[in-house]
């Protein structure tokens, strides 16, 4: 193995670790590093020695390939990662990427819906189902999402025994094997008591009954299938089919949408940054300042409607304050 190769490894090592870096996450880096240092050994340099301009150079190498400028940032964050670790390791006295400027990302603000788009769709999902079983499962789904921000990976692969005793909170585990705890709002909760009610009573002759027997009874929503639990792609057609009850188009809704949803509200609530960064599982705020917009917002909102000099003219204001005395 080259030394190349050899500090990769123990790159990736380290933040499988140390950091806990999930799987997907440790696998862009081994390919962002792995491609610099092919780079490097064709410039006859290597990843133990590389400079600034090295660095500089290779991110026009890949500006001049024509790859893109979220791409661009991201293998410059790879670099950035990996440059901080053989500093704090000893293996370099300096950290050259550290004051290099990245091509940034075009700023996207997450898709999301308003508060009563929402409200529409866990109205209509106790009514959507053919059966008594489904209506309450789906009510479950959706009130349990809004009222965490879970991500669907973590929402259909609920273990039932996290669920149990009436919780006011949630012990979820996230990306990287991270656990956070989310409270339960008391609608969530009801249909949670509800959905465990039919879940736990149903006979061992039924489909619901059959699935708890088996290798489903370790999940909160049991389904057939390899996993035992409701697959991703079930429940994202499922939220099509509620928000197409409740009267929103189908097209602007994902899971993921109702993760945004339930950040954006809370900010637009008054809830502070770092709490919304505990409960959506960022590792960094940075992932969370994507919903600053709404902070914006909320502070252009409060100028314009209660500053004194933004009121229109001739409008009736206070008298102003005495300022013959501090």
């Amino acid at each position: 193995m080259s030394s190349d190769h050899r500090l990769i490894s123990a790159f990736l090592d380290a933040q499988a670790a140390e950091a806990g870096a999930a799987r997907n996450t440790l696998l862009a880096y081994g390919r962002d590093l792995a491609d610099f240092a092919e780079w490097l050994a064709g410039q006859g340099g290597g990843l133990p020695g590389v400079s600034r301009e090295g660095i500089e150079d290779y991110l026009s190498f890949c500006d001049a390939q024509g790859l893109s400028r979220a791409t661009r940032a991201r293998r410059l964050s790879s670099i950035r990662q990996f440059t901080r670790f053989a500093l704090e390791e000893g293996l370099r006295e300096d950290d050259p990427a550290i004051r290099i400027s990245g091509p940034g990302r075009a700023q996207r603000l997450p898709k999301t819906l308003s508060q009563s788009e929402v409200g529409a769709m866990l109205d209509a999902a106790p009514d959507l189902g053919r059966n008594p079983v489904e209506r309450a499962r789906n009510a479950c789904l959706i009130e349990l999402l809004y009222a965490t921000g879970m991500r669907v990976s973590e929402l259909v692969a609920l273990p039932v025994s996290a669920c149990r005793g009436d919780p006011a909170v949630l012990l979820i585990r996230g990306k990287g094997g991270r656990e956070r705890m989310v409270p339960l709002t008391p609608k969530a909760r009801a249909a949670l008591a509800a959905w465990l009610a039919i879940r736990d009573r149903a006979d061992e002759t039924t489909p619901l009954g059959k699935l708890v027997a088996g290798k489903g009874g370790r999940w909160l929503f049991p389904a057939p299938g390899a996993e035992g639990h409701m697959p991703r792609q079930s429940f994202g057609r499922l939220l099509g089919e509620i928000a197409t009850a409740a009267g929103v188009d189908p097209a602007r809704v994902s899971p993921h949408v109702i993760r945004h949803a339930f950040a954006t509200h809370l900010l637009e609530g008054g809830a502070d940054l770092r709490a919304i960064q505990t409960l959506l599982g960022h590792a960094d705020l940075g992932t969370t300042e994507i919903y600053t917009h709404v902070l914006d917002a909320r502070m252009r909102d409060l100028v314009l409607n209660h500053h004194p000099l933004a009121q229109p003219h001739g409008a009736s204001q206070a008298s102003p304050p005495d300022r013959t005395t501090d």
